[in-house]
């Protein structure tokens, strides 16, 4: 495990020993690694166009560790975090349609619907989007008062799939902003979990798809755990060089889901003529390439943000039907109320792939 910065926790145990009926446990991010478990306000009867869900699992991302590590440039503390659940609905509001009992994935992006964005169908990246979780409280709690629009039922997936489906869906939409074609030579970047989500729903697209990582571990993951063996194990000092031997070319796809600045920038130098390259990850600062060769080339650089609605269908009709599995992809369990003792000391751990909270019924 890689050193990291001293954790401060602020851990309330006995308010996990002392419920009522009018409050209830989240656990928040009060500022960079000091995370609590704090009381809140039960959430009230939803009214017309709401539900009321019960979190059953909570998907821990890298959303989430960047904000622990104070790297988000759109995260603001305090937080409640939690944006990847898996959710049972409790209550339905005033002629709201559903239905009590289902086991729902929640889409955690609220947007406004009268947005130019969204008037465009783009309801991923509004003007005014807020995520849970990350612009405003999110589901790491038992109960959460959410718009009923917003849920995505199944009657075959687990909670546990149910809270994985939101990044499958960055993976995902990454995918459908490149539209891959099955002669495509796709190479993903960034072996963690909105990698290997990408490099599944581009697998989809063609046969032609390389996971690529500098670390060994991860990869080695891919392969044992996923069955992927389309793999390179990145050497910095020749890259250019492994891409070119494996593709016997250069890629005409590079989907880059690092969040690095070097390895985004990588990217234009291994792309090839008429290439696209799409971006997932997020840095702070600012993204180079050399214009001339960018022209010379006429690449076409994509950004992919969250994911509409109709990729969470999409997502959720392709683990209905087997044709993706994400049995082994979670690594570490807890329960909420472990959170502030078992969830810090997981950072940069090599066999971290997703951690799982799990809300007792």
């Amino acid at each position: 495990m890689r050193q990291v910065e001293p954790i401060e926790l602020v851990v309330v145990h006995d308010l996990f020993c002392s419920f009522d009926q009018e409050r209830m446990i989240a656990i928040q991010l009060q500022s960079p690694r000091k995370l609590c478990a704090i009381a809140i306000e039960e959430p009230r009867s939803p009214g017309p166009g709401e539900a009321l869900v019960a979190v059953r699992r909570i998907g821990v991302c890298g959303t989430d560790w960047h904000s622990f590590a104070g790297r988000n440039p759109f995260f603001e503390y305090p937080r409640i975090l939690g944006h990847e659940l898996g959710v049972e609905i409790l209550e339905l509001g005033p002629d709201t349609p559903g239905e009590v009992g289902a086991k729902c994935s929640l889409e955690p992006y609220l947007n406004d619907p009268q947005s130019p964005a969204s008037q465009i169908g783009k309801t991923n990246c509004c003007e005014s989007l807020k995520v849970l979780g990350v612009h405003c409280d999110g589901g790491m709690c038992p109960r959460l008062l959410v718009p009923a629009h917003k849920l995505h039922s199944s009657s075959k997936l687990s909670f546990d799939a149910l809270a994985l489906v939101e990044t499958l869906c960055i993976g995902a939409h990454g995918c459908e902003r490149a539209e891959p074609k099955a002669d495509d030579r796709i190479l993903v970047v960034g072996a963690g979990p909105i990698g290997l989500s990408a490099y599944q729903f581009a697998h989809l697209s063609s046969e032609q798809v390389a996971l690529m990582d500098v670390s060994k571990p991860r990869l080695d993951f891919a392969r044992r755990q996923l069955g992927i063996d389309r793999l390179i194990h990145a050497d910095a000092n020749c890259v250019e060089e492994q891409v070119i031997d494996y593709f016997q070319g250069r890629p005409s796809l590079i989907i880059d889901a690092t969040g690095h600045t070097g390895s985004m920038e990588q990217s234009f130098r291994l792309a090839g003529h008429g290439a696209k390259i799409v971006f997932l990850g997020i840095v702070q600062g600012n993204v180079s390439f050399a214009d001339p060769e960018f022209h010379r080339r006429e690449l076409t650089l994509l950004a992919s943000r969250n994911a509409p609605a109709s990729t969470f269908r999409h997502v959720m009709d392709q683990l209905e039907a087997g044709r993706i599995d994400t049995a082994a992809w979670i690594t570490h369990r807890m329960t909420l109320e472990e959170v502030p003792d078992q969830l810090p000391p997981l950072e940069g751990a090599d066999d971290l792939l997703k951690a799982m909270v799990e809300v007792p019924v």
